[in-house]
């Protein structure tokens, strides 16, 4: 295989490693928005009377195991994705690299360097993305009460027509994530956005690193989209086909999410006395 068809080639397993876990985790998290909706047709359909409040804690039973089901299936993804698939997309910018530089694999390993590396993204990214795990399961028990005292204030005063659950859908939106601006996105784009930018940074950080542990390099040269800026999209320092050094390309392995920078290795030419250029 040459070069270049090897490179796409690492592109698209990665994409198709992002899109995979993406997945992933939707499928996980719709355990809870699935919930969220038997919950309220649930209660929608309790009528007053003696058997309410039995069946209004039956409910709240069956919506208090689905919740402790996404903790584990979220939980068991975000295990899996720190200990095993993040050193995976490290070690593939890695090859990526070796593969520019038309070098073997087998000259890398585990190097001290690269296992402190990968520690230190993987702990930084588990610890993201159980934090928004803990996020979601303190909004869901906030809707639970929500809905429960709206149902059994709907027995208690014999009253029909008081429980709305497209209301209540609204004012918690359990298929949506929060930013730190406030703004509501579906879990689908938010995971998306936040594993792409975790993989894809990830396997640069292998890059840049490899470029300096095997290939000796002391520098590198950015590939990045022609409007991109370094630091962020709107940096005016441009990225694309810039040579940086390796620890400001450590420190900048990504932009942004979806970003698409990739790294080269740059290789400093001798002069013709046979001292560096």
């Amino acid at each position: 295989m040459t070069t270049p068809t090897r490179r796409r080639t690492l592109r698209a397993r990665l994409m198709a490693f992002i899109n995979d876990a993406t997945s992933r985790i939707t499928a996980a998290w719709r355990i809870l928005t699935t919930a969220q909706n038997r919950l309220l047709d649930a209660l929608a359909a309790i009528r007053p009377g003696r058997s309410a409040s039995a069946r209004i804690r039956a409910a709240q039973l069956v919506f208090q195991r689905s919740i402790a089901d996404f903790n584990r299936a979220v939980g068991a993804f975000t295990e899996r994705w720190a200990a095993t698939d993040l050193p995976l997309a490290y070690r593939e910018g890695a090859f990526g690299m070796l593969d520019r530089a038309d070098r073997p694999r087998r000259m890398w390993s585990w190097t001290a360097r690269h296992q402190s590396a990968i520690t230190t993204l993987s702990s930084q990214y588990y610890a993201d993305l159980m934090g928004r795990l803990q996020e979601a399961l303190r909004r869901a028990q906030a809707f639970l009460r929500a809905a429960v005292d709206a149902a059994r204030a709907r027995a208690s005063r014999f009253e029909y027509g008081s429980f709305n659950r497209d209301t209540l859908r609204d004012e918690h939106p359990l298929g949506t994530v929060i930013y730190a601006n406030d703004a509501r996105h579906p879990v689908e784009a938010w995971a998306g956005a936040a594993l792409t930018w975790q993989a894809v940074t990830t396997a640069n950080a292998g890059a840049v690193a490899t470029a300096y542990e095997q290939l000796a390099c002391t520098q590198v040269k950015v590939r990045d989209g022609s409007g991109c800026g370094w630091r962020n999209h709107g940096d005016p320092d441009k990225a694309d086909g810039t040579i940086r050094d390796i620890d400001d390309a450590l420190a900048h392995p990504t932009a942004h999410s979806h970003c698409i920078r990739e790294f080269l290795p740059h290789f400093e030419r001798p002069n013709f006395l046979g001292a560096p250029a």
